[in-house]
């Protein structure tokens, strides 16, 4: 066995491990932390395949941004997690169910899985571009993305924008007796509304 080889199951052991004790750990945050150590360990699986920037990405965006958000979440919110598991036992036939047609169609994809001669020296091989330029697997996926994918690119972006705005339209909420700055009003302002004069006879202050 040589050396990609063993760290291939190194990763690929930790990233499996991780990945069943996000679901069996008791403590939520500790489920985030095993779900951070696989982002990790799956993004030196990507970089053992030769996408850099696949596991580039997979550390900022993932690890960086949606697990850190996880987590904070789950430490803000006083959820009551012994009141959710009370109805395990209720749901426990429809999800072992599911799991069950889940690991048949698992089975029947690997049975069936056949791996191309030449594969492995393929992958780890730069991309080429026409035939005659080595160039990195980063700089395909750009050339790719951005020039035939462009449009649907840029349609997923749209997407996400419009997602994040309804998801803070939704959340926001109009509270009652809370004292907000409102810009069009301080400008709109004139002399006679934000000054008032009283006349205040000796002796009588307020």
């Amino acid at each position: 066995m040589d050396l990609i080889a063993f760290i291939f199951y190194i990763f690929a052991a930790i990233t499996v491990a991780s990945g069943v004790m996000v679901i069996a750990a008791r403590n939520p945050v500790h489920s985030v932390f095993f779900l951070i150590l696989a982002f990790f360990n799956s993004a030196g699986l990507f970089v053992l395949l030769g996408a850099e920037f696949v596991a580039m990405i997979l550390v900022i965006v993932y690890v960086g941004a949606v697990a850190v958000l996880f987590l904070f979440v789950v430490m803000m919110l006083d959820i009551n997690f012994t009141e959710l598991r009370q109805g395990f036992l209720q749901y426990l036939p429809v999800g072992a169910l599911i799991g069950l047609v889940l690991f048949t169609e698992l089975v029947l994809v690997v049975g069936s899985w056949t791996i191309l001669p030449g594969a492995s020296t393929a992958i780890t091989a730069p991309a080429s571009a026409a035939g005659t330029v080595a160039i990195s697997n980063t700089h395909a996926l750009g050339q790719l993305i951005y020039t035939h994918y462009a449009y649907p690119f840029q349609v997923a972006g749209l997407i996400l924008l419009v997602a994040m705005i309804g998801a803070i339209v939704l959340t926001l909420r109009q509270r009652t007796g809370v004292r907000r700055q409102s810009i069009a009003a301080q400008i709109a302002r004139t002399r006679a509304t934000a000054i008032e004069v009283r006349q205040v006879k000796p002796g009588q202050g307020i």
